[in-house]
């Protein structure tokens, strides 16, 4: 039986732009944005869709939404709820007004520890409530991977779940009421049903709506935890405590908008093991799933060894934890109140496990590395193992736990039918499996057309759901038929005609959907060809409009940030909070502009806005799951852009200091007196393009390259090395020429200019290591500024002359030891990007190691047995490891190092703010100064430190940074002098 309550509306038309701004303004809403750069920014989220918006809310208060939610219905203009933009399925985007609640929409209201609850604002941070809570023992259940950039709004929406769903539950398992308001303005209270008041009622004609069709909803509901799709009207049944909340989650913004919610908090086990089991492959392991489920495990997780595979490719060895031989694993963790309860808990899940080779991971730190490899899933799966792009879309289904492995089987058929593959992964536990698919998007959607309806009818046979917790979004509603009779689906428009009549809320997800191959982002960017002279983005099939699509929109940039301990990226955005500052907005900004639709072109102003604020951290290119490398991109945009044109000012002083710098080096006393007096270093710098607040550093009286300490060193430069180094293809062959310690120190232009007691102290600490050391040229420059400023010409000249100077080193495999940070990343990263036909640059980048890598036993050549780690014992290091070294060779020789010598170690994390050139630039200088207060700044503070770099009080403490953009900003901005690894350990020596 079904009723015949009306149909919604079809998507309205869209209200004339300048118009609807006026009226939101009108209504009280005090940031409202149309501008083309905006709008690229939020026109897509984390799926394969891009619906440009007519404007971008960001609302301060409850008062704020409600004025939206009028204004949307005054024009009849469509209104969608955005938090992070990590919808995965295209739930976060439309073409009328987007909501973005994340900016100030984020209180959390109140917490009751007794009670177990909280009340939030939708725009809280999942992660920013954990936090809270977890000194009381609690957290919110559910923990989707993107749990550090989710919005508690967003997972409502979607009923997100995450892998500790299978111990606390789904999101609509842990929501007690929502304060919401529907389609028509009306504000109510979603909750259980109590006495007379409640549930159902709280909407007019929605209790007899369900009680028209209870046997419908009873048969097609609610038949195992992960079905998500469509509408949950189980939730609404009397025998399920008619809760309107729970119903509401999951609705994915179609039905209502949250303004506040309260939650149940739950109580975290005291001691938590992982266990890892092995099986031949993923339906193997899906398999075994079932017979441990009566163990109450807290999460049961599926890895596949070719994403195992892709982490270790990205991260290297030292982020991979040692896995059990097989091909398909099962992450398990059980929880107990004391170790001995968690060990018999594992124990007795092992016995049922069904395989016998599997290892329990008692420590915390490596479990957290195990754990991180199934967070980064979405973001590592982007790429396939042969590096062609993967997409979502098939992103999330779910079937009952006990026919995942004969699904799975199914699905392995399916895959090779079509000629696409995939690393499936996700929560075994609940039958939900994540995976992303090469699938060709290049040129049209009609692969993703035939491949999805194919999957939604075999799912469909198992019993199962479209979405496991994404929800269906524009990538799954049109598919909702598949598994639900058309009784249901039609239900579903009724449900919809009750809330929102004139269809504004979310239009085209579940109801009345939209095309599932409508409006695909990737097909409309056509392929950009190399620029000349440019990067080659190798990794890319040298396409830069490849490379920009690696924005997967997972959002990690947007929870890595400085200061937090978790990352590094992105440092203006850790100031801002602001869309257009994270590496995902650049992303969306730029492929925009390729795809020309907003943005004119890599040219135009908006994309010069968007880069702006870029530092060229490169820390996206580390942490970022997609392998961003926004500051490579941002290089050759704007090569592109002034490539034969006047550039701006400070492209040609600070891009070109190490130029000047050679010019300096002869009367550096000049200089350093005419940049000392305070009106001629005012009038001096604007001129130059720089903030006239920055005071440049003093330049050495006399540069390395002329102290007797390199000369006498330089002598042996050549003895017995090949004569041709451009035949070498390798970093690796030695020759008869090479002894067992011999190294090359190479000191680029800013350490052989402006601190030649560091290149001094490098030698003194190898020598006494029992290495010979060799000094090569002082005018071997690697071009790093003209890099970062996009002088792409000028740094290949550069790099060319640089390899003419390393190569007979490299490619006689003799180890090349760099000072700068910076300029060690451009022989280990950008060098072969810039001259990739060159065989010397592959040698070249192969020889490169730091100092701490060298000493630690990392290269080729060893020290001296009998020699020792001078002692930091007593000693407190307040560290700031370089942006690009922590990018492009990494910290951990550096903590080892500082670790054998005893020192006690505070990093900094995040980049300090100055950035080389960038931080100089006029319009940076208080941004700038605010990153350096995001990490640096209070790490010092905590330090004590003053400005001879001691502790104010007691002890003894040092600031220890090897980049020179980290040494000059903290004297520029704490006031705080530093030191080099190299200066410590030689201090410390000469003290023993």
């Amino acid at each position: 039986m079904t009723t015949t309550a009306p149909e919604p509306a079809a998507a309205p038309p869209a209200a004339p732009l300048d118009d609807l701004a006026h009226a939101l303004r009108a209504a009280g809403l005090a940031e409202v944005e149309t501008g083309a750069r905006r709008r690229a920014e939020y026109s897509t989220d984390a799926s394969n869709y891009r619906v440009v918006p007519q404007v971008v809310v960001f609302p301060r208060d409850a008062d704020e939404m409600l004025a939206v939610h009028a204004v949307s219905r005054a024009t009849r203009t469509p209104l969608t709820m955005r938090g992070a933009g990590t919808s995965v399925a295209g739930n976060a985007i439309g073409t009328g007004i987007v909501v973005d609640t994340s900016r100030h929409l984020n209180r959390i209201l109140d917490v009751d520890v007794e009670a177990r609850t909280a009340r939030v604002q939708p725009g809280v941070i999942m992660g920013d409530l954990q936090r809270l809570v977890e000194p009381h023992g609690l957290r919110f259940g559910p923990d989707p991977s993107t749990w550090t950039r989710a919005t508690l709004g967003g997972m409502i929406g979607n009923n997100a779940c995450g892998p500790h769903a299978l111990a606390f539950g789904r999101t609509a398992d842990n929501v007690l009421s929502l304060d919401v308001v529907d389609g028509l303005g009306r504000r109510f209270t979603a909750s259980p049903r109590s006495g007379s008041g409640g549930g159902p009622v709280a909407v007019p004609g929605l209790k007899e709506l369900v009680d028209a069709n209870l046997a419908l909803i009873r048969t097609e509901f609610g038949r195992f935890t992960r079905q998500v799709s469509g509408y949950s009207m189980e939730h609404l049944l009397t025998e399920n405590g008619a809760d309107l909340g729970r119903f509401l989650v999951g609705s994915e913004g179609t039905l209502a908008t949250t303004l506040e919610a309260t939650l149940r908090l739950v109580e975290v086990p005291r001691v938590r093991l992982t266990g890892v089991f092995a099986y031949d492959d993923m339906p193997a392991a899906a398999d075994a799933v079932v017979p441990m489920l009566p163990h109450r495990p807290q999460a049961i997780e599926g890895l596949d060894a070719r994403l195992v595979a892709r982490v270790r490719a990205a991260k290297g060895d030292a982020g991979v934890p040692e896995f059990p031989p097989g091909a398909g694993w099962l992450l398990v963790e059980v929880g107990a109140p004391t170790a001995e309860e968690a060990e018999e808990a594992m124990a007795a899940l092992a016995a049922d496990s069904g395989t016998s080779t599997y290892r329990v991971v008692r420590d915390a730190k490596e479990s957290a590395k195990l754990w991180a490899i199934r967070a980064d899933g979405a973001g590592l799966a982007g790429r396939s193992a042969d590096n062609k792009e993967c997409w979502p879309g098939w992103e999330d289904a779910a079937v009952p736990p006990e026919r995942l492995g004969a699904y799975l089987r199914d699905f392995d058929e399916l895959m090779a039918r079509h000629g696409v593959d995939g690393q499936p992964f996700g929560h075994f536990g609940d039958g939900c499996i994540h995976v992303r698919l090469d699938i060709p998007l290049q040129a049209d959607g009609r692969p993703l057309r035939a491949f999805m309806e194919e999957s939604a009818a075999l799912v469909a046979s198992h019993g199962g759901s479209l979405s496991g917790e994404h929800g269906d979004g524009r990538a799954r509603s049109e598919l909702l038929g598949a598994m639900y009779s058309p009784a249901a689906v039609g239900l579903f428009s009724q449900v919809k005609a009750l809330f929102d009549p004139e269809n504004l809320l979310n239009p085209g997800i579940i109801v009345d959907p939209a095309p599932l191959d409508a409006d695909l982002r990737r097909p409309s960017a056509p392929r950009t060809a190399p620029s000349k002279g440019g990067m080659a983005f190798e990794h890319d099939h040298g396409d830069l409009t490849e490379a920009v699509h690696r924005c997967t929109g997972v959002g990690k940039c947007r929870a890595d940030l400085p200061g937090t301990g978790t990352g590094f990226m992105c440092p203006s955005y850790a100031a801002t909070k602001d869309e257009k500052d994270v590496t995902r907005g650049r992303a969306r900004v730029l492929q925009d502009a390729i795809n020309g639709s907003l943005i004119g072109g890599l040219t135009a102003p908006e994309v010069r806005q968007s880069l702006d604020l870029c530092l060229s951290c490169k820390a996206c290119s580390s942490d970022c799951p997609s392998g961003i490398d926004m500051a490579a991109y941002k290089s050759e945009v704007l090569h592109r852009s002034y490539q034969g044109r006047l550039r701006p000012m400070p492209h040609y002083s600070i891009g070109w200091l190490p130029r000047w710098m050679n010019l300096i080096g002869w009367v550096p006393w000049l200089v350093n007196g005419v940049m000392s007096v305070g009106w001629l270093r005012r009038l001096i710098l604007p001129i130059a393009g720089l903030d006239k607040r920055r005071s440049l550093p003093r330049f050495a009286a006399k540069p390395f390259r002329r102290t007797e300490v390199a000369k006498a060193r330089r002598a042996q430069r050549g003895s017995g090395l090949v004569s041709d180094p451009s035949t070498g293809s390798s970093g690796h062959d030695a020759n008869a020429a090479r002894t067992e310690r011999r190294v090359v120190l190479w000191a680029d232009s800013f350490t052989d200019g402006l601190d030649p007691q560091i290149p001094t102290a490098i030698v003194e600490v190898l020598e006494s290591a029992g290495f010979e050391v060799i000094v090569t040229a002082g005018d071997a420059c690697c071009g790093v500024t003209w890099i970062s400023t996009g002088q792409l010409d000028g740094a290949r000249k550069h790099l060319e002359h640089l390899l003419s100077v390393l190569g007979p080193y490299a490619v006689n495999g003799i180890p090349i030891i760099g000072v700068e940070p910076s300029c060690m990343a451009v022989l280990r990263g950008d060098l072969t990007e810039i001259l990739p036909e060159d065989p010397r640059a592959r040698s070249v980048q192969l020889a490169t190691y730091t100092l701490a890598e060298v000493l630690t036993g990392r290269a080729p050549v060893k020290p001296d047995p009998a020699w020792q780690v001078p002692s930091l014992e007593g000693v407190d290091v307040v560290v700031q490891p370089h942006c690009h070294q922590y990018s492009v060779m990494g910290y951990v020789a550096d903590r080892d190092l500082l670790a054998r010598a005893g020192a006690k170690v505070t990093e900094a994390s995040g980049c300090c703010g100055l950035a080389g050139n960038w931080g100089y630039e006029k319009g940076h200088y208080d941004l700038s100064v605010d990153i350096a207060h995001t990490s640096l700044v209070p790490a010092l503070e905590k330090a004590g430190l003053s400005k001879d770099g001691k502790a104010v009080e007691g002890g003894e403490a040092v600031y220890m940074a090897d980049g020179v953009s980290c040494r000059t900003q903290a004297e520029h901005v704490a006031g705080v002098d530093a030191l080099h690894l190299a200066e410590l350990l030689s201090r410390a020596a000469r003290s023993r």
